[in-house]
């Protein structure tokens, strides 16, 4: 064992017991070389730190840090949500801006694929250099996208006629809408009114910006919560927490913008669109700056050289071939390697040791990721988290129009039709709800793997001893992760079910069981996915582990969106566009000559075929799932403990 004399950052690293040491010693580890542990003098700040007041000081200022990242990175999340509130705006792009479905679906699939598929290489960036770029990254994303948004709203409203009406200024309902049926041009669900669409290139960049910044917000409070925090017994709710807090910002972000910047004069739950892209571009570029500063990974050396030191007794790596001197083989004979740390200090390098332990961090983290690639379960895991995140998105994203199609104008109803913000509101609740739940019973009833990195055990036998520690926990028979992932994708399906059966139409006050099963569903997957992927993979390289997982579910939210567009559009044009609320359209070629109503559709012919695809795939998901699971060379088969 090397004393803490002998290895000059022994003070902040947490070296392994006299049994670890025992295997340590079978293996070298790098953070013990020899050749790198000799130090001639200590400085005073590495004495202090060994005393007891000194470790009492640093551990006291390591809390305090990790206090005031979490609160940084509840705040980041609380307001990085905002992309997800798109459906309380997106029927005022269709009556305002003359938008067909097919466009406003294109802005919510820009902005979902920016959400998404930059998420690895994010996720990379964090893991290398930290949460503090992404968050500067996510405030000039908000900053530009929003204010880009708010600016090709004007722009467009001036085009089409609009003036200062619905989401500009004085709130002239009447005249703004019936200029923009004149103006607008369209009809019979054809694309774009020609005064608009010089203002759509510009209004799909932005949202391109925004789901930038979404990711990059999200991204870096849930990878700083779950490191500072995943390693310990409570994992599931340090990853759930600002998973949570990401939903619940949809729903207050919803009833602001309803209620702080409604159209004065207006419908109820109509939005002054132009204001409120001004205020989510301020509110977000302050909040941004905020995580630059207040995010902080604590004590990162010690959870790399942790990871390090038990992948070493593992097997899985040779500290030695990188972090010491010695003789390597290649085809033409032995050759002797020199030692990388002698030559940064022949190259100049200031600090070396610094050096050391930002090449040992690479090297581990690279290893780790070639090990996620390989692994065939991932795949299967990911494709299924595709399969139940997209319908979820899908509705989420059209839940505005999809209340529009309940409510045709020929039907009078005694009350008021049920609002856009109240379902976004009822997603955001079921879905932070269901995340606080799921993370704090998984903590409690899902089995505890002994390893605190990432799992190599590979026989039923290790699967016993690493359930051994359980019984102390619970009595119960220990309860899967998966078991409640499949569990709630399964209420997920449901109801999107019972809208394609046509539950709410004619019927809107329904509506709000399908809002909840889907958001409670949709927020279950959300949060236990990754709890499923720092269980089975660790928290070193978690950022970069998740971020190539949920690059996956853009192309899922694409289809789906695209699939009910097309469904929408269809019979927007066969009819649906002026009938009775029950799928039985009006004639007169959808409602053209109703102005602005040409290109909407009402009835359950808008939208059961597209829902029934998307329950479909939530089954398929299911089943993917289950096979990563219980499949031939699954987890269960490998001794995996999820």
């Amino acid at each position: 064992m090397v004393s803490a004399v002998d290895h000059p950052d022994a003070s902040t690293i947490n070296l392994p017991s006299e049994d670890a040491g025992t295997d340590a010693s079978a293996s070298p580890s790098p953070s013990l070389s020899p050749s790198r542990s000799s130090s001639p003098s200590r400085s005073p700040s590495s004495r202090l730190s060994s005393s007891p007041t000194g470790r009492s000081h640093t551990r006291n200022r390591a809390r305090a840090i990790r206090t005031l990242s979490l609160l940084a990175a509840l705040l980041s999340a609380l307001c990085a949500g905002s992309v997800t509130i798109f459906s309380l705006y997106a029927p005022l792009l269709q009556a305002r801006l003359r938008y067909s479905q097919l466009a406003v679906n294109g802005l919510a699939a820009a902005a979902s694929a920016a959400m998404y598929l930059p998420v690895p290489l994010l996720g990379y960036l964090c893991d290398r250099a930290g949460p503090r770029p992404l968050a500067l990254l996510a405030a000039a994303s908000f900053g530009a996208g929003y204010a880009g948004a708010a600016v090709a709203y004007r722009g467009a409203c001036a085009r089409v006629g609009n003036g200062d009406g619905i989401g500009v200024g004085d709130g002239d309902g009447g005249r703004g809408e019936e200029d923009a049926s004149t103006s607008g041009g369209g009809g019979g669900g054809g694309g774009l009114g020609p005064a608009a669409q010089g203002w759509y290139v510009l209004m799909v960049l932005a949202f391109l910006a925004i789901g930038v910044g979404t990711c990059s917000m999200y991204m870096s409070a849930v990878a700083t919560c779950a490191k500072n925090f995943g390693r310990g017994k409570h994992r599931g709710l340090a990853v759930a927490g600002p998973i949570a807090a990401f939903g619940l910002s949809g729903m207050w972000l919803s009833q602001v913008g309803s209620r702080l910047f409604a159209v004065p004069g207006g419908e109820e739950g109509e939005v002054d669109v132009f204001r409120f892209f001004v205020f989510l571009a301020v509110l977000l570029v302050v909040v941004g700056v905020i995580g630059a500063f207040g995010l902080t990974i604590v004590n990162e050396k010690d959870l790399i050289e942790e990871a390090v030191e038990e992948l070493e007794r593992s097997g899985i790596l040779d500290g030695s071939a990188m972090f010491t001197p010695g003789r390597s083989e290649n085809g033409y004979g032995t050759v002797e390697r020199s030692d990388p740390f002698d030559e940064m200090e022949d190259a100049g390098i200031k600090d070396p040791e610094e050096e050391e332990a930002r090449l040992k961090k690479q090297w581990v983290l690279n290893a780790e990721t070639r090990r996620f690639l390989a692994d065939h379960t991932m795949w299967c895991f990911a494709l299924g988290f595709v399969l139940m995140i997209g319908p979820g998105e899908a509705f989420i994203n059209n839940v505005g129009t999809v209340i529009k199609t309940l409510y045709p104008p020929t039907l009078h109803l005694a009350d008021k039709p049920t609002l856009a913000a109240t379902h976004v509101s009822i997603i955001g609740i079921t879905s932070t709800a269901v995340r606080l739940l799921t993370g704090t019973l998984t903590d409690l009833l899902a089995p505890s793997p002994k390893a605190r990195h990432v799992q190599i055990t590979t026989t039923r036998s290790n699967n016993n001893n690493n359930n051994s520690n359980n019984d102390s926990k619970l009595a119960l028979r220990p309860i899967s992760r998966v078991a409640f992932l499949l569990f709630f994708a399964l209420l997920l399906s449901l109801g999107l079910a019972l809208l394609a059966s046509g539950f709410a139409q004619a019927h809107g006050g329904r509506l709000w069981v399908v809002s909840a099963l889907v958001g409670a569903g949709y927020g279950a997957v959300f949060s236990l996915a990754p709890i499923i992927i720092t269980v089975i993979w660790g928290v070193e390289n978690f950022a970069t582990n998740w971020g190539i997982v949920a690059m996956f579910p853009a192309l899922g939210a694409a289809l789906w969106g695209a699939v009910y567009s097309a469904v929408y559009q269809a019979a927007a044009g066969n009819g649906n566009g002026n009938g009775d609320g029950n799928g039985n359209g009006g004639g007169g070629g959808g409602g053209q000559g109703e102005g602005e109503q040409g290109n909407l559709c009402y009835g359950q012919a808008c939208y059961a075929p597209a829902f029934w695809g998307m329950a479909a795939s939530v089954w398929i998901a299911c089943g993917l799932v289950l096979w990563a699971w219980k499949g031939r060379n699954g987890w269960a088969q490998r001794g995996i403990v999820v």
